[in-house]
């Protein structure tokens, strides 16, 4: 087979749609070595965690689109010439090419509607935008695909789209959480990063809808360290400010431009991992965790149940007292710390490479 991805968040998002991009392209290359795959880049840029990029064809816009490669991604790829020799062109962040060759069989992952879910998080063009182009790619993809249970829901309401025509394809998490590492590489990065013996770790954005600030907010009073590691935004000064006011400057550590080993060594370095998001696609840190073996706290709603498994310790994510109890009981309690960590390690196997990789390969060999 020949398989078009549409990589922009392959290349230039370090996150969760970039991670999901890199972690699905490199294991179905993994188990299936003998497609062609062709990744279409708007811009230009090596690939951030990604090792395997030689064993990839990579086409970006020649000429004037260059400087047009916003449109490119739209309007461009369609007639791009390896385009004609694709049997398969996956959209993999909710968008498809407008003006495909019909014998292309198209494929579009849907994450998340958060933008109809919160349209006040996003400003009117931009809903406007995000509608426009999901709503083209639900309407010529050959297979939808929600990434959990919850956004197929959500596509339903939204989109307006049968539930039979959606198939729920879960995710993954790269490799590098699956690694068990030496004390001494664990050592060296707690070091580097001055981390103490025990702490709370939370990732991700540092933005309203993942809820940090309830979380600081739920630490204040316990003996402990939140670790918060992610890209902040206007939402966090608000958190700084609480953080002075309170005097708690030493509790709360912020990180960013962590390595992805790194970030590896610091889920296994931590005591708890707690993730009281407000919503999410799906919720690729609770994963991540679950493989590092570090107990998780998360929100009692939504997609993170079907993320954490029945052995996960669920919140209001609104109530800072819930939080803090939740926290503290973990602590206190090494025995439950460990089987919450087996227990969550082994729930954690249905998101292997493998059998993800088989899903995509069937559904592939399916639309052809």
């Amino acid at each position: 087979m020949k398989i078009g991805f549409d990589a922009k968040r392959l290349f230039h998002n370090n996150t969760g749609l970039g991670n999901y991009s890199r972690d699905l392209v490199r294991i179905i290359k993994k188990y299936y070595p003998n497609n062609d795959y062709i990744l279409y880049n708007p811009k230009p840029k090596a690939i951030p965690f990604f090792s395997d990029n030689h064993n990839f064809k990579v086409i970006t816009p020649k000429g004037l689109m260059k400087k047009l490669h916003f449109i490119w991604r739209t309007y461009g790829i369609a007639k791009n010439p390896t385009t004609k020799q694709l049997d398969i062109y996956h959209g993999l962040s909710g968008e498809i090419p407008i003006g495909l060759p019909t014998k292309i069989k198209k494929v579009v992952t849907i994450h998340d509607l958060i933008f109809e879910r919160y349209p006040h998080l996003y400003s009117k063009w931009d809903r406007k935008a995000h509608f426009k182009k999901f709503k083209y790619a639900v309407e010529h993809a050959d297979a939808i695909v929600a990434i959990s249970e919850q956004t197929k829901a959500d596509i339903v309401q939204y989109l307006n789209v049968q539930p039979e025509k959606i198939q729920v394809i879960y995710q993954g998490c790269a490799q590098a959480f699956k690694e068990q590492y030496t004390i001494e590489k664990l050592e060296q990065t707690r070091l580097k990063f001055k981390l103490p013996k025990e702490f709370v770790l939370n990732v991700g954005t540092i933005e309203e809808r993942k809820n940090a600030f309830n979380l600081v907010k739920a630490v204040k009073d316990i003996d402990t360290t939140l670790v918060l590691i992610g890209r902040k935004t206007d939402y966090t000064i608000s958190i700084e400010q609480y953080i002075k006011a309170n005097h708690i400057e030493d509790k709360v550590i912020f990180l960013q431009g962590v390595s992805l080993e790194e970030l590896a060594h610091i889920y296994q370095l931590a005591t708890i991992f707690a993730y009281p998001s407000i919503f999410e696609g799906f919720g690729i840190p609770i994963i991540e965790a679950l493989y590092s073996g570090t107990p998780v706290i998360t929100t009692n709603s939504g997609v993170f149940p079907e993320a954490g498994g029945p052995d996960s310790i669920y919140i209001d994510e609104q109530d800072t007292e819930q939080i803090n109890l939740a926290i503290s009981k973990l602590l206190n309690d090494k025995l439950m710390r460990l089987q919450m960590a087996e227990r969550g390690k082994a729930f954690a196997q249905k998101f292997n490479d493998r059998e993800i990789a088989e899903h995509w390969n069937n559904l592939y060999k399916k639309l052809l």
